[in-house]
């Protein structure tokens, strides 16, 4: 016995069944058309078929079809070649205008698939979105009038095609081998403290010291309370650290660092500013912290639309040598 789910799924089946055969006669109705005008344009089916990419006998097929679905001769044969009847003239005329509207339809689509507009969804890291990002896509916004940006912050991990983000901009490796992914560039970290804090306990000179030190610790990035160090002939030194203050925000940290609590390991991009100001100093700079890879991602690799493709090249070429030194 078929219950009515059954009945109702197999309804559903054959509908789309039905529709992907309405769809492909259509083209055929296309192909059809386009074939015919090609042969009274040419006055040869050889010609026409070479000229579409389709076999003679294809060719020969598909306007026995018409003629026979339309009930009337369009063709004079000869050995000569073809030419069109009466109807097949008042035939090909209409066929024109109607392949002129079918083309002038791909070309608007082909237009809009190509320009850079419409509404656009991004999506990033709270840190990152307000001192990188956000000044990078009002550039890209005045360079491209035409497009709406809506720009979210989270330092969750956000679900592209859930929440419909069309471009996301992530830090480290990439889990997700289904997303399309561009490589960006690298996001380099770098060691600070205020200089009151260092005239206080010293400055560290190796990775060691910091055992004795308070350490301002990001609590989901750099391995938590172990730091990863290089030194300039690629060793490697993790040090255990701990001190007064977690935080999974990069601006407390940096704040809790210029007040002079302790020493932290911060992105450039957030640091720069306050280095550059006097406000805290790198420290172990003959040492390197774990840089994180930067990729912009979107749902597909290969489904990727013009505005995305356009703000991601264009983001591509904003991360050179020292890129954070240029932030807002």
């Amino acid at each position: 016995m078929v219950s009515v789910e059954d009945s109702n799924e197999n309804r559903l089946q054959g509908h789309y069944r039905y529709s992907i055969l309405e769809y492909h006669g259509a083209m055929d109705r296309i192909q059809s058309l386009r074939l015919f005008v090609r042969l009274v344009d040419l006055g040869s089916f050889s010609k026409a078929a070479a000229d579409l990419g389709i076999g003679q006998p294809t060719a020969t097929k598909l306007v026995a079809q018409l003629e026979e679905r339309l009930g009337s001769r369009l063709l004079h044969r000869t050995t000569r070649g073809v030419s069109p009847t009466e109807i097949g003239q008042l035939f090909y005329e209409k066929c024109r205008l109607i392949l002129h509207h079918v083309d002038e339809a791909d070309t608007v689509a082909a237009l809009v698939q190509s320009q850079v507009q419409g509404a656009l969804r991004v999506n990033t890291s709270v840190a990152f979105g307000r001192r990188v990002l956000a000044p990078m896509v009002l550039k890209f916004m005045r360079q491209n009038p035409k497009l709406q940006i809506e720009l979210t912050f989270d330092d969750r991990y956000v679900d592209l095609v859930e929440q419909g983000i069309d471009v996301a901009i992530r830090m480290g490796r990439l889990a997700d081998s289904t997303l399309g992914a561009r490589y960006l560039g690298i996001n380099p970290w770098v060691l600070v403290a205020s200089p009151d804090y260092l005239k206080l306990h010293g400055v560290p000179k190796k990775p060691k010291d910091l055992a004795r030190h308070d350490a301002l610790i990001y609590s989901t990035a750099q391995g938590d309370a172990r730091w990863h160090f290089t030194g300039g002939e690629g060793s490697n030194e993790v040090v255990q650290v701990s001190g007064p203050l977690r935080s999974n925000n990069l601006s407390v940290l940096l704040l809790a660092a210029r007040s002079g609590m302790g020493l932290a390991a911060l992105p450039w991009y957030v640091a720069y500013q306050s280095v550059q100001s006097g406000a805290v100093d790198p420290i172990l700079t003959s040492y390197t912290l774990p840089a994180q890879e930067i990729h912009a991602v979107y749902p597909s690799p290969r489904l990727v639309t013009a505005k995305v493709k356009g703000f991601v090249d264009w983001l591509s070429g904003q991360f050179g040598s020292a890129w954070w030194a240029s932030g807002g």
